[in-house]
């Protein structure tokens, strides 16, 4: 055995830096393969809804649907989905995880040559690529890393050639800082790349490593490119007669508007939920790594002071804002990406022991991601399970006519992209139905209504997260409405009284059928 893990080292070191690194990106693409074409997730199809109706208004960011991200992140839904449907995205996501590869294996370069290089790469392949963060979806998370890598990468770099040229380095510090900005417009809190740049660009001028003036130059440079996302945006806004404070509340407001309601209606399962992704975040191996650029932080900060500062920086608060978001999603674990990939650059470059327990955590980093993509391709693609959101929202479809509408208790937009229906609903999340409309007194103003929608689905139980306002809403769905089958979730679905439907018949991943009664 160990022999053949001899043969293994020297065939991977007989071959090129270079090379090594194009292996490693062309798996990160092929990786992502297995759900390429897994039904959308909620938070996809709710983001590509609302790209296709985008419609702002002085009142409404996007019009009839409301959504807590940044008007970018909208734009690049709509865009992708004009250009090849809404799973084309997915593509984007996995081309940018490539990008990310390469960056990170030039990042290694800069802190410790070829082997650095080489351990960064694998360390990004694999924490891009496992299915114990998100096998299948492209949101702002995944899409926003390669930005946060980039303007990571040419901070880096501008510090390299400051000495040989003060206007390169000035050009690449406006070009870091403007990706950094533009991973915000993707992720609101994905603030990691400005800030690297602003601890490494600090923490070199505590330090001497370059003058002060330099360090205003680099850093007045950083912050005007940084400008020029935001400026677009606000730009944007007053060209279409969106008020700014409406901006802002739906992009930064909001959240802490909803982080009272989660703390108050579901602590239970959102602690439930950070115990899990803190087990995950020791599964996928980024704990183990994090753990272990601590330990040997005086060793990182002998060869790289800045970057260690940097690195140890933006790790911190990456998990502050996973910690203060509340409701501790596995995606988030995304953010973290760019930090862990440095951490494995540090101590790649040392030697000993060292480097030796950093190829083993990057070897178990790997070798999660290896096992954890055959069991759920094994769970998920062999075993015929189905997504019951999808079903569900075929089978609505297939008994619907084309002026028909849909509104989903429990806001899964998933079953609406697959009904092919519109919402009348403005809210197609539970947060934002929680946050914004507490006592439902929208939802049921829409059911008493001429505007009431043809098919109500209850995903979630009426009075899963409070009762306020639940009275009017049993008697609104009572009186309009009734039952005419049970869902693959056994969410029970509903028609109004005064239309008629063909029977809801469809499959659901166990093979059980389903018919409605009429």
């Amino acid at each position: 055995m160990t022999g053949r893990v001899q043969r293994v080292r020297a065939r991977i070191a007989a071959m090129g830096t270079t090379r090594f690194v194009l292996v490693c990106a062309v798996a990160a693409v092929l990786l992502h393969f297995p759900g390429l074409l897994w039904p959308l997730r909620p938070d996809e199809a709710g983001f590509t809804l609302v790209g296709r109706h985008w419609d702002p208004e002085p009142e409404s960011l996007y019009g009839p649907y409301w959504v807590d991200r940044p008007p970018p992140l909208i734009l690049i839904y709509r865009l992708s989905d004009l250009v090849g449907g809404p799973y084309f995205l997915r593509i984007v996501a996995a081309v940018g995880c490539a990008a990310l590869v390469a960056m990170a294996a030039r990042c290694g370069h800069l802190l410790g040559g070829a082997r650095a290089a080489r351990w960064a790469a694998v360390t990004a392949t694999a924490l891009t690529s496992t299915t114990l963060i998100d096998p299948v979806s492209a949101k702002g998370e995944v899409l926003g890393i390669p930005f946060v890598m980039a303007s990571i990468w040419l901070a880096m770099e501008a510090l390299r050639v400051l000495e040989r040229s003060r206007w390169s380095a000035t050009a690449l510090a406006f070009v870091a800082g403007m990706l950094g900005a533009m991973a915000m417009g993707l992720k609101q809190n994905m603030v990691t790349g400005l800030a690297f740049g602003g601890f490494l660009l600090l923490t070199s001028a505590i330090r001497r490593e370059i003058t002060w003036p330099s360090f205003g130059r680099l850093a007045s440079a950083a912050l005007l490119g940084a400008a020029i996302p935001f400026a677009v945006v606000i730009g944007w806004c007053l060209a279409v007669g969106v008020e700014l404070d409406v901006l802002w509340y739906s992009v930064y407001g909001f959240r802490s508007d909803a982080i009272g309601v989660i703390s108050d209606q579901v602590l239970g399962r959102s602690k439930w939920r950070a115990l899990i992704l803190g087990l995950y975040f020791l599964l996928t191996g980024m704990a183990l790594i994090v753990a272990w650029l601590a330990i040997n932080a005086r060793s990182a900060w002998q060869r790289h002071p800045s970057v260690t500062v940097a690195t140890l920086a933006i790790i911190v608060i990456d998990l502050t804002s996973m910690i203060l978001g509340g409701s501790f999603w596995r995606p988030y674990l995304h953010l973290l990406t760019p930090g862990v990939v440095l951490a494995t650059a540090l101590l790649a470059g040392s030697g000993g022991r060292t480097l030796a327990w950093t190829r083993r955590l990057t070897a178990y980093a790997v070798a999660s991601a290896a096992v954890a993509l055959v069991v759920w391709c094994t769970q998920n693609q062999f075993a015929g399970t189905s997504p019951e959101a999808e079903l569900t929202g075929e089978a609505i479809g297939a008994s619907s006519r084309p002026s028909d509408t849909i509104v989903i208790h429990g806001g899964r937009s998933d079953i609406v992209m697959a009904s092919g229906l519109t919402s009348p609903y403005t809210y197609l999340w539970s947060l934002p139905m929680r946050t914004l409309d507490p006592d439902r007194a929208e939802m049921v103003a829409l059911l008493r209504s001429d505007d009431r929608p043809t098919w109500f689905v209850e995903w979630v139980d009426r009075d899963h997260w409070s009762t306020e306002g639940l009275h009017d809403f049993n008697a609104a769905l009572e009186i309009f409405y009734e039952q005419r089958g049970v869902g693959c979730h056994d969410e029970p679905i509903y028609l109004r009284r005064d239309v008629e439907r063909p029977a809801l018949e469809f499959e659901c991943g166990t093979n059980w059928r389903y018919w409605s009664r009429r």
